[in-house]
Parts: C-alpha cells; sequence; structure tokens
C-alpha cells in the first residue's frame, strides 16, 4: 500500500555532463543547453529518517534547497520513494 508524506530538498545539483542542446546552430558551448538535475531528499516515516538521491530529467522544473515536496512510499518498505514535484 502507497502512503504520501513531506521531504525536504537538502541539496540540488545540476548534471553539467549530461547536457541537451534545444537549438540545432549555437553561439557558444552553452546557448540554450538544458541540464538534468539529481535533487537530495529528506523525509520521515514512523520516526526514521530516510535520505534519497532523486534523478530530475532535462527541462523538468527543479525544487529549490529548503523547499518541501511531496513523497509517495511504499508502507511495507519505505525507504522506497517517488517523489511528486508538480503537487507542492
Amino acid at each position: 500500500m502507497e502512503k504520501e508524506t513531506t521531504a525536504k530538498v537538502i541539496s540540488v545539483s545540476k548534471q553539467k555532463w549530461i547536457k541537451i542542446n534545444t537549438k540545432p546552430i549555437r553561439k557558444n558551448s552553452s546557448d540554450s543547453a538544458i541540464y538534468p538535475h539529481i535533487i537530495k531528499i529528506s523525509y520521515n516515516v514512523d520516526g526514521n529518517e530516510y535520505i534519497k538521491r532523486k534523478f530530475i530529467g532535462a527541462g523538468y522544473p527543479v525544487p529549490s534547497v529548503g523547499s518541501h515536496i511531496k513523497v509517495i512510499y511504499d508502507e511495507n518498505k519505505p525507504s522506497k520513494v517517488k517523489i511528486n514535484i508538480y503537487n507542492t
């Protein structure tokens, strides 16, 4: 069974070695480039704190450090988590 809780974003890092160009012709190396991100989140379930890293694809909104996002976890194994960055 899935349950929902709130997680706090601890860190956000841009993955610059995975650059995605959005234009066929560029003026410089980072012109119109978008990058994926990895966020580190912290959440509590039944008094236990879990820290997870999650991949955010290029072009998707990235939450800022210190913000709260909704996570969905498995009741039997709370270390498995899905993030929901659209309904914060």
